[in-house]
């Protein structure tokens, strides 16, 4: 899927740049901890979303989590126009109804969905991640210490982890 070629515009040289540093951390043995941090319309989720398909592509799964549902709905809005339909992406929060909840948590348990995007609702003890491989947490610092860690745990020692921030 080239999603790159998708887009109604082209990246910045530093959009690529940081997408060149991302891809070689995320294919490295080394568990990833990075902070992408830039001004609100720079970027940062184009770069992230597309960082998100190479870890997709290797067959693991990957949590976006934002701190607001509008915001999270928007992430997942984008993605759903940029990535093809051989992408399975789903969004969870609290508005998500009972019974399509349930249906969501066992795709998640079951490596029926690639991408999910939600709020506080993706650390919860009831997500169970099959081969959770890629974090991102935007607007990192709305996020407790002890969140951002539940969060994480889900994925074991090897996740990568992509915190995102307009604040500096």
């Amino acid at each position: 899927i080239n999603v790159i070629s998708k887009l109604k515009f082209e990246l910045t040289n530093d959009q690529k740049i940081t997408l060149k540093e991302i891809n070689k951390d995320i294919s490295s043995k080394n568990k990833m901890f990075r902070l992408l941090q830039g001004d609100v319309g720079s970027g940062k989720t184009i770069v992230s979303l597309i960082s998100a398909l190479n870890v997709i592509n290797s067959c693991y799964q990957v949590a976006f989590m934002a701190p607001t549902e509008i915001l999270a709905r928007q992430h997942y809005t984008l993605s759903k126009k940029i990535f093809s339909n051989k992408i399975n992406i789903e969004i969870l929060s609290s508005k998500t109804d009972y019974s399509k909840k349930k249906i969501i948590l066992e795709k998640i348990k079951n490596n029926k969905i690639n991408i999910v995007f939600g709020t506080h609702s993706l650390f919860q003890k009831k997500i169970i991640f099959n081969n959770l491989g890629y974090i991102v947490i935007d607007e990192q610092h709305k996020f407790g210490v002890r969140q951002r860690k539940l969060l994480s745990d889900k994925g074991g020692r090897n996740c990568d982890i992509l915190l995102m921030s307009a604040t500096p």
